[in-house]
């Protein structure tokens, strides 16, 4: 029975996440910061976790048609995340850094090749909230592609009591997102960690 609830949570949770986040985003006064020059061309694109509710539709305002992949935990919250990310045209890459690592990072390059971006949450799937995994700082050194941040922060919101401190901004308050292209030529996996942290914590809400 369980399994089969799971299955069913699966198809129709989604769809009802979506549908609220369409909401909050039409509800909302949204203000776009680019904080250098954003061209068409390809990226590694970074948001976190705790800012899913609102990055991905971001992404699209920005990239309308670009094909793009995201990186996604293979456990249940995972797939209620992929099965969401359906209704943006992106496509899932299921796996971890810690579950899987060596075939979706595989897809990831593979993806990459073909011209699509690549998503990716830093701290996903199990943080520490705003922590620097290997992710995508190692793909985009790899792919010698900038990364595309995505971040943003909010005047009212809510904020849910989950690792990722999750945040779904209230409508008809003001959320401003911040968008910058970020490269990583010549420095190593350490040096580019620090470097991209810092740039993500630059505007998002602590």
């Amino acid at each position: 029975m369980k399994k089969f609830l799971r299955k069913v949570g699966a198809v129709v949770i989604p769809v009802l996440i979506f549908i609220l986040m369409r909401i909050i985003w039409y509800t909302t006064r949204k203000k776009f910061h680019f904080l250098n020059s954003i061209s068409e061309e390809q990226h590694v694109c970074v948001t976190w976790h705790g800012e899913l509710f609102m990055t991905p539709q971001a992404y699209r305002q920005i990239h309308k048609k670009h094909k793009a992949s995201a990186i996604i935990s293979s456990h249940f919250d995972g797939s209620l995340i992929a099965g969401t990310l359906h209704f943006l045209k992106i496509r899932s890459l299921r796996g971890s850094s810690k579950k899987g690592a060596k075939q979706v990072l595989l897809q990831a390059f593979k993806s990459i090749k073909s011209g699509e971006e690549v998503l990716i949450t830093p701290d996903g799937p199990r943080g520490p909230r705003h922590s620097m995994s290997d992710g995508a700082v190692g793909i985009a050194l790899k792919s010698k592609l900038p990364i595309l941040v995505v971040t943003y922060t909010a005047e009212n919101y809510w904020q849910l009591k989950s690792w990722d401190q999750f945040v779904i901004p209230k409508p008809f308050s003001n959320v401003d997102f911040y968008v910058q292209r970020i490269s990583l030529e010549g420095m190593d996996l350490t040096e580019a960690k620090t470097y991209l942290q810092n740039k993500m914590l630059e505007n998002t809400i602590l």
